[in-house]
């Protein structure tokens, strides 16, 4: 799936999203959408999300 498609899809969700629920579901589905663009990249870079999530100063013990 090429990145344009991808983009026009997010949009479209975004402008339903703005036109049928208002600002706030348009704000909801923005931060769910990146939230879930987060998430994939850490997948596909193959980085584990609790070592990513855990932060680089702390150790484990």
């Amino acid at each position: 799936m090429s990145t344009a498609l991808v983009g026009l899809m997010a949009g479209m969700a975004l402008g339903f999203a703005g036109w049928f629920g208002g600002f706030g579901a348009f704000l909801l589905v923005a931060a769910l959408g990146a939230v879930g663009f987060v998430l994939g990249r850490l997948v596909d870079d193959g980085t584990d999300v609790r070592a990513f999530l855990g932060g680089r100063g702390r150790e484990r013990r």
